[in-house]
């Protein structure tokens, strides 16, 4: 089903020319986005790690162009064919293939599923929701899923790539559940901003990730929340408590893991993975409903920086080389 309403709008584009991904913002118009029951017109969107692969021509995440990126997006409900949304009502699009092989955030319109979209709660902005984003969603899953198995009198809770997107949020979000934070990084100079998160301990990067050839180190942590996997979550498991539990969402550092089943054996330990994107749709909701209240990160106005579409193109360069820290979204004009 499509709405024949016929609008114009700018969205920042990647087109495929000659092997090459170029990048421009270009009028499209409404009737030309794919089939659904919701059209939504975006007021922000943020810019995720998957997006910055989209947009560069990673045909693991988006198989055909041009395309408009954008995984996240947050605005108001222009027309639905379902009674549960209403023109007018301010609403939220994380996940599933908003932004891969759908047309994203990055334009100032989207059509998608009604499946797809999710009532923004009382007590979040348009703004707010997408600074928490599919990273802080990452994030709240994340800690609903470890905290089933690691209470914060068990001990410390470490956190990988915590300038990130997702390790910000997350550092930010275990800090106020009471947890001890332990944060990983390769950035020296953000180490401030990691103790305004509230990690009480500093682990650098490099660091962590040296190579322990050894199949189990000593027991140090009690959880953790992995977001760049391969040496550093193989690092993890072999220093969990016994019976201590990590999530892992990310693949930045190595989709490749080198471990024994040791850790798993001798310890009892727990891998759980993450993923934001096939998240039921039944749950999402409720958890959108945490992230208004008691999820809701303390930190939030303070790890974000906000742009427009034509600033994309330098975000995008600085997320690829690790540059970012916190959360930048993107505000439609």
């Amino acid at each position: 089903m499509a709405f024949f309403l016929f609008m114009k709008y700018k969205a920042f584009v990647i087109d495929e020319i000659d092997g090459r991904y170029d990048a421009s913002i270009q009028t499209c118009d409404t009737d030309k986005l794919p089939a659904g029951e919701v059209l939504i017109q975006v007021k922000y969107s943020s810019l995720n790690y998957k997006d910055a692969l989209s947009a560069t021509g990673n045909k693991g995440v988006t198989k055909h162009y041009p395309h408009t990126p954008g995984i996240d997006a947050a605005g108001v409900v222009v027309a639905s064919l379902v009674p549960h949304f209403n023109p007018g009502d301010e609403v939220i699009v994380s996940g599933y293939d908003l932004g891969m092989n759908t047309p994203g955030g990055f334009g100032a319109y989207i059509r998608v599923p009604a499946e797809w979209v999710v009532q923004l709660p009382k007590g979040l902005t348009l703004q707010e929701s997408m600074i928490i984003g599919t990273a802080g969603f990452t994030a709240a899953i994340s800690l609903s899923r470890l905290s089933e198995l690691v209470k914060p009198s068990d001990g410390k809770v470490i956190v990988t790539g915590a300038t990130g997107g997702v390790g910000s949020v997350a550092l930010s979000l275990l800090t106020q559940n009471g947890y001890q934070t332990v944060a990983v990084s390769g950035k020296e100079a953000a180490y401030p901003f990691l103790k305004q998160l509230g990690a009480s301990e500093i682990i650098s990067r490099e660091q962590f990730q040296q190579i322990e050839k050894k199949p189990i180190l000593s027991a140090q942590f009690a959880g953790g929340i992995d977001t760049i996997g391969g040496v550093a979550l193989e690092n993890i498991l072999k220093s969990l408590k016994p019976l201590g539990a990590v999530t892992t969402c990310g693949s930045v550092s190595s989709t490749q893991l080198n471990l024994t089943v040791f850790p798993f054996i001798l310890r009892g330990i727990t891998l759980i993975g993450i993923s934001a994107q096939n998240y039921p749709t039944q749950l999402r909701t409720p958890l959108w409903e945490k992230l208004a209240n008691e999820y809701k990160p303390t930190h939030l106005m303070e790890i974000y920086n906000e742009i427009g579409l034509a600033d994309l193109p330098e975000a995008i360069h600085a997320i690829l080389n690790g540059k970012l820290k916190g959360r930048t979204i993107v505000k439609h004009t």
